[in-house]
């Protein structure tokens, strides 16, 4: 076969889902043949972040090398991913390598699109603009919530799906937090500008949501997209859902969440659906249209929420259907669209939401987890992050 090389398994991306993947594989498998395909030297527990912006943890305690988990006996490709040729069964490669598979799967994360949202890519960083959303900007948002004076905190919400779809609202509890400590609260204005229709898609937990809300006296504007930022000026440009109508609103800090969207090299493939993302069957994780592709986590079109513990519970299934696959047998592991939100509603509190496609919570512990609770804060704060380096990433959990 043509090639630089082949495989029996090819993973696409070393990340939360490509990493757990390959762990369980190689627990589950005699002497495998995977190649992980991941160009970034470094992994990163982004879940952390909201804790990062919010002043409780240094950024680069998020920080670990990626040689340190890739599973034994893994071949690890330190390259990217161009281009998928799903008939030839090859990925082709920036370096210009072409590499071949007898099963491929394709978790190569979400993308991040600064450019779209007009000023931001420039302005982050600077100029109170700044995101949780990336290493390199995300203790700018704690230097931006420390030295904030009084006046209008703008925190935004984009119209696209985002990685867990609480964050953007996380960080603004913990600043109002902040600002109520620094004694900068009191006429001031803490906003949430979103562009989707309520604070959250699942009314049990929506309903605490408005609770805290309200408690805290943050206005909401809903319905409203960012589409510019103007730092020098300090302003915000929104359109309105529906009218399409510009609102511009000023701020003396702006918490941006980048609109995002499948990578482009997922978007142009012929594994993609007509919005851009892997297209695989919502139970079985296999690729609508070749049988010997599956797909996980954030880049998927899979109907859930993009977090990591939905994929904790999505590799189980790739795993299992894919070894049914390798055996020429049909997929009988299902996924149920389980996925959580940590929401963390200010310093030592947070709601842990856990639900399903059917936005039916599907909770872990036998008690009312739409309670503001700090058991939940320091599961997220300590629990959460060691589980993920010591058992999803090893293939334990």
């Amino acid at each position: 076969m043509a090639g630089d090389s082949h495989h029996g398994i090819v993973i696409v991306g070393g990340g939360t889902a490509g990493i757990t993947v390959a762990a369980r594989l190689v627990r589950k498998l005699k002497r495998p043949d995977i190649a992980v395909i991941e160009p970034s030297a470094k992994h990163y527990y982004q879940p952390l972040w909201t804790l990062v912006g919010g002043g409780v943890f240094p950024k680069r305690a998020s920080e670990r090398e990626e040689a340190d988990f890739i599973p034994k006996g893994v071949t690890w490709v330190r390259d990217a991913v161009t281009e998928f040729r799903p008939d030839e069964n090859l990925v082709l490669t920036r370096d210009g390598r072409e590499i071949g598979y007898d099963f491929l799967v394709v978790a190569p994360g979400i993308q991040l699109d600064w450019s779209k949202v007009e000023g931001l890519k420039e302005g982050v960083g600077s100029h109170g603009v700044c995101s949780n959303y990336d290493y390199r900007t995300v203790d700018y948002t704690w230097e931006c919530i420390r030295s904030f004076r009084g006046g209008t905190a703008l925190f935004t919400n984009p119209s696209t799906p985002v990685k867990c779809g609480g964050a953007p609202q996380k960080i603004m509890y913990l600043a109002d937090d902040h600002f109520r400590k620094a004694g900068v609260r009191g006429g001031s204005k803490v906003a949430f500008a979103s562009a989707v229709g309520s604070i959250f898609a699942v009314e049990r937990y929506a309903r605490t949501l408005e609770g805290v809300i309200a408690r805290r006296g943050i206005e909401t504007l809903f319905g409203h997209d960012l589409i510019a930022v103007r730092p020098e000026a300090k302003e915000a440009v929104f359109r309105r859902t529906g009218s399409g109508d510009e609102v511009v609103l000023a701020y003396d800090m702006i918490h941006v969440t980048p609109p995002m969207s499948a990578p482009d090299f997922i978007k142009r493939s012929p594994l993609a659906d007509d919005s851009g993302w892997v297209d695989v069957d919502k139970h079985t994780l296999r690729h609508a249209r070749y049988p010997n592709v599956f797909g996980l986590g954030d880049a998927s079109n899979l109907p859930t929420s993009k977090t990591g513990a939905a994929v904790r519970k999505q590799a189980p299934v790739v795993v299992g259907n894919l070894v049914s696959a390798m055996r020429g047998e049909p997929p009988v592991a299902r996924y149920d669209g389980y996925t959580s939100c940590p929401l963390v509603t200010g310093h030592g509190r947070l709601v842990l939401a856990e639900f399903d496609y059917d936005k039916a919570p599907a909770e872990t512990f036998p008690f009312d987890q739409s309670r503001e609770r700090r058991s939940m804060y320091l599961l997220k704060k300590y629990g959460l992050p060691a589980l993920y380096w010591h058992g999803m990433l090893r293939g334990r959990l």
